[in-house]
């Protein structure tokens, strides 16, 4: 890897296979601390849509020939890969302003998102090319039309154009759902800070891990690019509000219907609960919060809290405490010692910043920190983009706009006096749309009614207490498993959110048709589809002699009194209606007493269980249980038991085989209706 103080790194593209500098005169790019040149940028001469074609006709092809499974272990892979060098990523992040905290945030953090899409995956996700999304829907009674909805992967190629100020985890958080549901990418990172993004692409690229075509990378502009993307292809923009719009608009997406996600401007907000006063744990969790949102990265995250609500009489109080937190945390040059912040992206973003505070202070007055001055503990206050932390105070914000529309993105929040709840809910919503807000309270009725009041304009609510403050991940943290995203000005777009977040980079389809051919297409069984019985009990095969539709039918089990008594004696389950004849006659779904749902269960397992050792190692548990008919003493219970789904595991000898068990009395009624799941070995031997 090229570092600093080589001399300026000359950014590369990579695209169609080979590594491609710009033909034009390249853009200098400064280190954010010292002002000195890191890296030279351009994308002049580059074929965006032979880039565009290679990723749909190369790309694509072996990305959709793995299984879903096959691409979460490459992931996986490739994640470790990385791990192992994130010395080197450090080392080349301080130039981006980050300390080593907040070089975590974006290295380990962007590379454990890879991981955690690869593990979830493989434990979510079938081994197979293609989704299904819900049940099948009978369309006759007989059972010879049905329709079962797919999500395969869209055949184009996800452009992912991404901020500066996470170089590292915008880009694999991104990557990761589109790679795993089956479809390349085109990244484009913001160019400020592209160098770090291309120093990862490098060693992905050399891993040999990805199939080609599978990852591109554009430094520079996107010249004309967006003019040859299609239907089949996703935008991803991360940025401002006006740029995503925009790009939205431009006339090739909107005539071609490509999908555009969005994650935009966001004055998220947090609010301290009225039963949250000073000397409280929640007091000083939300004082350590918004220091901790303001200073880390130097404010430059979309997630950090801009507006800070608090009650009337604790205005003075917090605004005293942030203060002496600020004071706690040095400012300078991320790769000194003791530095906790470090500058903003460049002294451009500085003056942009401090820009955005002239048009706050219209409607506020600064109350710690001054923007116009810098105490450095090392450093040049001239040479890098460096602006001690600002807390404003409005103190009518019912009737400003500014505070709710002007986002400083920087070091800099707004606090915010309020007298009830429905006023802090209130303030929240004049954000019209955010990201993330949070609620710091140990009041059940406060934290309901906020949350009810916020969760409408926000993607992610989080509630700060004293149970959970050893545990939680805070206010400014996405996770893989949770939505990244938020409604109106926060772009009205939703990333990450777990196994969703694949959605983005798949088409759902109603396939129709007769179950005997839908089960071949979806690879699961379904009422109406064929069956077979060769003879052999299906629970004597392994992976590689079972197939979807191996069926049994049992012989039949009369349930007796005394066995719905000496099961209540064994389990302890004495429920009236199993017990009592004239309780259960009262009650209105029985006419008279029934044999326990588990009960029945048990039965079931009795009939159909093969005791001997063979291929299937275990039982792991019942999905979408029902009891459908109650069972009377004298009833008698068969079961069909099919081979439902098939799902091997990559990396195992063995696998997961869904059961449908149909449990029906004598009368051909459905008493019980459930899943099986058992693991399989995937050969005899």
């Amino acid at each position: 890897m090229n570092a600093p103080a080589k001399g300026p790194i000359n950014l590369e593209s990579y695209v169609c296979g080979a590594w491609v500098r710009g033909s034009g005169t390249p853009k200098p790019l400064a280190d954010a601390a010292t002002g000195e040149t890191v890296a030279l940028i351009d994308s002049t001469g580059l074929d965006f849509r032979a880039a565009l074609d290679w990723g749909r006709e190369t790309g694509g092809p072996a990305l959709r020939a793995m299984t879903i499974h096959e691409r979460a272990l490459m992931l996986k892979a490739l994640g470790l890969k990385l791990m192992e060098m994130k010395e080197e990523f450090y080392a080349l992040s301080t130039a981006t302003g980050a300390t080593r905290s907040d070089g975590w945030i974006d290295i380990e953090g962007g590379i454990g998102t890879l991981l955690s899409y690869a593990s979830r995956a493989r434990r979510e996700l079938p081994n197979r090319h293609l989704l299904l999304d819900g049940d099948p829907e009978p369309l006759s009674r007989d059972d010879s039309f049905s329709a079962q909805h797919i999500l395969s992967p869209l055949e184009g190629v996800a452009v992912h154009i991404n901020a500066y100020n996470f170089p590292i985890w915008g880009m694999l958080e991104k990557i990761a759902p589109n790679l795993i549901a089956g479809m390349p990418a085109i990244v484009k990172p913001a160019s400020q800070t592209a160098y770090l993004t291309e120093a990862m692409v490098r060693r992905i690229i050399e891993s040999g891990l990805l199939p080609p075509g599978a990852l591109q990378l554009i430094c520079g502009g996107v010249g004309d690019l967006l003019d040859h993307l299609g239907g089949q292809d996703v935008v991803t923009f991360t940025g401002s509000a006006v740029t995503g719009r925009r790009l939205k608009a431009h006339p090739n997406i909107v005539e071609n219907a490509t999908r555009f996600t969005m994650e935009a401007d966001s004055l998220n907000a947090a609010v301290l609960g009225l039963d949250a006063g000073p000397q409280t744990p929640e007091f000083d969790l939300f004082v350590r919060e918004v220091a901790r949102e303001m200073t880390a990265k130097a404010g430059q995250k979309c997630t950090a809290i801009r507006r800070v609500i608090v009650p009337r009489n604790h205005v003075q109080a917090v605004a005293e405490a942030l203060e002496a937190r600020f004071a706690r945390t040095p400012l300078g040059n991320p790769a000194a010692d003791g530095v906790r912040m470090g500058p903003l992206a460049s002294l451009a973003q500085r003056e942009e910043v401090r820009a955005r505070i002239i048009d706050l202070s219209a409607e506020a007055e600064i109350v710690a920190g001054d923007p116009g001055a810098v105490t450095l503990a090392s450093g040049d206050a001239e040479a890098g983009g460096f602006l001690n932390p600002v807390l404003l105070h409005c103190e009518r914000p019912d009737t400003a706009s500014a505070v709710h529309e002007v986002e400083a993105f920087g070091p800099v929040a707004t606090l915010m006096p309020y007298d009830t709840v429905e006023e802090a809910v209130a303030l929240t919503r004049r954000g019209k749309g955010s990201l993330v807000s949070s609620v710091f309270t140990d009041d059940a009725g406060f934290a309901r009614a906020a949350v009810l009041g916020m969760a409408p304009f926000h993607g992610r609510v989080m509630i700060g207490n004293r149970d959970s403050a050893k545990s939680s991940t805070g206010h400014g943290s996405p996770l893989a498993v949770l939505v990244h995203g938020g409604p109106g000005r926060a772009g009205g777009g939703e990333e990450l959110g777990g196994m969703r977040a694949l959605k983005h980079y798949m088409q759902r389809s109603a396939v129709q048709g007769t179950p005997r051919l839908l089960d071949h297409v979806a690879g699961r069984w379904m009422p109406g589809g064929p069956t077979h019985d060769d003879g052999v009990h299906p629970f004597r095969k392994s992976l590689a002699e079972l197939e979807i539709g191996d069926q049994i039918v049992t012989p039949a089990r009369t349930v007796t009194l005394d066995d719905i008594e000496r099961f209540a004696k064994f389990t302890g389950d004495t429920f009236y209606a199993h017990m009592d004849e004239a309780a259960a006659r009262a009650n209105p779904f029985f006419e008279g007493r029934v044999a326990h749902g588990y009960l029945v269960v048990s039965f079931a397992a009795g009939l159909f269980v093969d005791p001997a050792p063979g291929p299937v190692l275990a039982n792991y548990g019942i999905d979408n249980l029902r009891f459908l008919t109650p069972v009377n003493p004298g009833d008698t219970l068969r079961v069909q038991l099919t081979c439902k789904e098939i799902n091997p595991r990559e990396n195992a000898d063995y696998g997961e085989v869904r059961w449908d068990c149909s449990v029906a009395n004598q009368d051909g009624e459905v008493v019980a209706q459930y899943d099986v799941l058992t693991m399989v070995a995937k050969d005899a031997g």
